[in-house]
């Protein structure tokens, strides 16, 4: 047991002690950080977070699709949905989402991870079509002026996954909902002391 518990899904099958995966090959995983959260604000600051995580993920390469505090398991979490390229591949996007439940010293972090397989770029093609340049690629809402990374376009947007279920966007955001449900926190973990903002922030804060 680790400090988090509720990750079978309907549909997956466990592959390690802490991992399960589907027949598309989507990853469910749980993990342990020993080590303060890598989070560059608090997350009662929601505007400088999803400005800094926006920046972090363009400059890897990748895209911010979502980011949001909720409550999971009773906590405090930082919900993330983002893209990424598919590595050695000229084409296709992975999608990973995440929950993150930071405590001063360490966090538990769940993940989904979802990747497109055969032809690439279906959602993305159609939404493109019908929207047109002008209404389909759009300033970031968390950081405007964002250069680099992956593009911020309509495509990504929750509305359109009813239309398309199978995308791997879809099945991130479905799984998302499902881990929010059933994931529960050990009541040792819960009982740490909470995370207040980076660790830099909190010895000026200090006077250090």
């Amino acid at each position: 047991m680790g400090p988090l518990d509720g990750a079978d899904l309907p549909g997956y099958r466990q592959v390690a002690e802490h991992a399960w995966t589907d027949d598309h090959g989507d990853v469910i995983s749980l993990h342990f950080f020993d080590l303060p959260p890598d989070i560059p604000a608090p997350l009662e600051e929601p505007a400088p977070l999803r400005k800094a995580l926006a920046h972090v993920t363009a400059d890897a390469g990748g895209g911010l699709i979502e980011a949001d505090v909720v409550r999971v398991a009773g906590l405090p979490t930082l919900r993330q949905v983002l893209k990424v390229p598919l590595p050695d591949r000229p084409r296709g996007q992975a999608f990973l989402g995440s929950y993150t439940l930071p405590r001063a010293a360490c966090s538990a972090v769940a993940k989904v991870q979802a990747f497109e397989d055969g032809p690439t770029g279906m959602r993305e093609a159609q939404v493109l079509a019908e929207l047109g340049p002008e209404h389909y690629f759009l300033e970031h809402p968390y950081a405007p002026g964002l250069r680099g990374g992956l593009p911020f376009h309509r495509a990504d947007a929750p509305e359109y996954d009813e239309r398309f279920p199978g995308h791997p966007l879809t099945r991130v955001r479905t799984a998302l909902a499902h881990l929010a449900r059933t994931l529960s926190a050990a009541p040792d973990f819960a009982r740490l002391p909470p995370f207040t903002g980076p660790a830099g922030r909190r010895t000026r804060l200090l006077g250090r």
